[in-house]
């Protein structure tokens, strides 16, 4: 089991952000799911994650994503990923920047019946996104 979880994160990973299949999001996620951030929840499920991803894929082209798993359980996965991508869309407030850009993003993923039904999120996207405007 816990090789098949570590799997539906590389997968989902590869699948959605760098692909950008949107449709592939049930493969991934159930329909519940929800997201714990800095400073809130994110719930919307299956909308709330094609919205997410909708707003990365038109800010950021060329992505790239590596992921490193740090822990699995039964049914939770604690891992990193890094993304590459160039900066050519606003997002979250920031203007374009027409540069590269590298985040990494630590999460930790529990899931429910082989998908993952909540997760809790840590980036330095902002904190990236600020740095490359003042360059």
């Amino acid at each position: 089991m816990e090789k098949s979880l570590v799997s539906k994160i590389k997968q989902a990973n590869a699948a959605l952000i760098v692909e950008g299949n949107l449709e592939a999001i049930g493969e991934f996620f159930t329909a519940d799911y929800v997201a714990h951030v800095t400073d809130r929840d994110l719930e919307g499920g299956h909308a709330g994650i094609r919205k997410f991803l909708v707003g990365i894929r038109r800010a950021f082209k060329e992505l790239q994503v590596e992921v490193e798993v740090l822990v699995v359980s039964k049914d939770h996965v604690a891992w990193q990923r890094t993304v590459r991508g160039k900066h050519v869309g606003a997002f979250r407030g920031f203007p374009a920047t027409g540069r590269r850009i590298v985040w990494r993003d630590m999460l930790t993923s529990r899931f429910r019946k082989g998908l993952i039904a909540e997760e809790w999120a840590v980036s330095d996207l902002a904190e990236r996104l600020l740095l490359a405007r003042k360059r």
